[in-house]
């Protein structure tokens, strides 16, 4: 009996030990990017739509896409366990080389003049180690493109049947005209152990000049999912705000498109997890407004979202809108839609909007 329990405490100690280290691995490893950083425009090819030497205009209508294309992981078979589902993972390095395939065919069949990105991995376990900006941009040709890294993570070894692993991903901003002005902000995140899933979020604010010297200011969001309070949330959003309001004093154009993981539709619906918190449209500043707001009923009667906790079914799945986009008073919104791609290459579907200048 000596014996057995001097072999139970030795393996206990073994474990205490070595989950010790993974702890101090995790926690060590840890780090967040500062704040106001500035990011790098490259231009991808030179067949832009734009000529040279042209400057952006007030004078026409322009498209603008936003979608979460969620690591390439999510096709219509796809469960993810942090909803409840089983697969960390994308299925196998062919599905995901074909879902951000797919994703970059909708872009380019489309052809917005701006398109906003989230959750573009460009070396990650769960993602097969795949590039997947690089892939993007076999496709999204013609644009010039920043990309914000929010999340880095270290070796993550849940769920034990396939450890989620060490993750790089960011939000990419594509845009036919040229960006000249860019900057990186890291968002509030919490401060407990919840922060080892929700890392480095941020926005990024994309700046483009006009003929009239004033700018477009494209701000590509991804808000925090997993873990996040009412405090983190408010925290989130005001940063956001004071941003947007600095520049729209200043007389620029703001747009503001991303996933807000907020449901951005004014229904109430009885079925909705706790996670599909309505967007608080009473704590917009003055001067913006939910671009949704102004769409044909017929054009969003499509969620951009479904619930990851199974397999996508059209009958059973929860579906919410959590992309879409902000838009400062000098903005018209002419037209807006709700894309339905029966959710083929992520859990989201992009979202498009045709807007003009005042």
């Amino acid at each position: 009996m000596k014996k057995a329990w001097k072999r139970i405490i030795i393996i206990v100690i073994i474990l205490i030990i070595v989950f010790g280290a993974y702890a101090g691995y995790v926690f060590t490893s840890y780090y967040r990017l500062p704040d106001k950083l500035t990011l790098e425009v490259i231009r991808n090819g030179e067949n832009s739509y734009f000529d040279e030497d042209e400057v952006f205009s007030t004078k026409r209508p322009y498209f603008i896409m936003t979608y979460n294309i969620g690591f390439g992981a999510y096709r219509p078979d796809y469960s993810f366990f942090m909803d409840g589902g089983k697969s960390s993972w994308g299925k196998d390095e062919e599905s995901v080389t074909a879902a951000v395939c797919g994703a970059g065919e909708i872009i380019n069949n489309v052809n917005p003049d701006f398109v906003l990105l989230q959750e573009v991995d460009t070396d990650g376990t769960r993602s097969y180690h795949i590039n997947e900006l690089e892939l993007l941009n076999q496709f999204v040709k013609g644009y010039y493109y920043d990309f914000a890294q929010n999340y880095d993570s270290p070796f993550l070894f849940f769920p034990p049947w396939e450890p989620h692993g060490a993750n790089q991903a960011g939000i990419v901003t594509y845009s036919r005209a040229e960006i000249t002005d860019t900057m990186r902000r890291s968002l509030p995140i919490s401060e407990s152990f919840s922060k080892l899933v929700d890392l480095d979020r941020c926005y990024s604010i994309s700046r483009i000049p006009l003929e009239e010297g004033k700018m477009l200011c494209l701000y590509n969001m991804h808000m925090s999912a997993y873990g996040s309070s009412d405090e983190i949330r408010e925290g989130q959003l005001a940063m956001l705000y004071e941003d947007m309001t600095a520049d729209y004093k200043e007389g620029n154009y703001v747009i503001c498109g991303g996933d807000f993981n907020h449901n951005l539709k004014t229904d109430d619906r009885e079925d909705a997890p706790e996670w599909a918190y309505p967007f608080p449209r009473e704590s917009l500043p003055e001067g913006f407004r939910m671009a949704i707001d102004e769409a044909n009923e017929d054009d969003i009667v499509h969620n951009s979202c479904r619930n990851a906790n199974e397999p996508y079914n059209e009958a059973t799945t929860y579906t919410v809108t959590l992309d879409g986009f902000i838009v400062s008073d000098n903005v018209t919104v002419n037209y807006y839609s709700n894309m339905d791609w029966g959710y083929a290459f992520s859990d989201h579907d992009p979202v498009i909007m045709q807007f003009m200048l005042d």
